[in-house]
């Protein structure tokens, strides 16, 4: 480069300089792509929660993916709590949801099977308390009178119309549960099996191998 005029000289280091930015931008920008993916991609599945004349289904598929891979195929995303009068389901870490599955039992025990408070009482505990507010799952609970979904943000919603969904297949599963139960006079659980047949055709970290609870 000494023997290069000066202008000549500053374009190359200046188209130097540039690749050298942009090589770094760009690699920081794939780094935090790649995590984010993986992040997001640890975890697939759907639950869904189905009232209809005074039955409650609750239905978990059995898949669980890690990134691009099925890790296994029967898994169980359900639980009985409360001597089986409370079902309840989740998507998230698995681990995770145990821990949230056992504080929440102890809830029903600390508020003698009050549904409703028991979930408000642990989506406080969840978003306050430093431990449990970095556990990742949703969770569905429900039993004879009625469902929430419970997030670590505080939220305890209950559905207007006895439908509720979580996980990657969740919309296809409540979009199908909803239009089943205006046009079809299918019982709860033939229902609910339905709509999620439906959501494992659409949904790729959703599996047929159904786990079903009933009320």
């Amino acid at each position: 480069m000494t023997g290069l005029p000066l202008v000549t000289r500053f374009v190359i280091v200046a188209l130097r300089t540039s690749s050298i930015l942009v090589l770094g931008v760009a690699g920081r920008y794939n780094d935090r792509m790649q995590n984010r993916q993986e992040s997001t991609q640890l975890h697939g599945t759907t639950v869904l929660c189905v009232r209809k004349d005074n039955k409650v289904v609750l239905i978990a598929d059995g898949q669980v993916t890690m990134g691009d891979h099925v890790m296994k195929h029967t898994a169980r995303k359900t639980r009985r709590l409360y001597n089986d009068k409370v079902v309840a389901g989740f998507a998230g870490s698995t681990a995770d949801a145990i821990t949230l599955f056992e504080r929440f039992e102890g809830k029903l025990q600390e508020f003698s099977g009050n549904l409703q408070k028991a979930a408000v009482e642990l989506a406080k505990e969840w978003r306050k308390d430093r431990a449990l507010r970095h556990l990742e799952a949703l969770l569905i609970v429900a039993d004879t009178k009625g469902t929430f979904i419970l997030s670590g943000t505080g939220d305890v919603i209950e559905p207007d119309d006895g439908l509720v969904a979580i996980g990657s297949g969740g919309t296809y599963a409540l979009a199908a549960a909803r239009a089943l139960l205006k046009h079809s006079k299918l019982t709860a659980k033939d229902l609910a099996m339905e709509a999620m047949r439906i959501a494992s055709e659409i949904c790729i970290f959703t599996n047929a191998n159904f786990t079903v609870e009933e009320l």
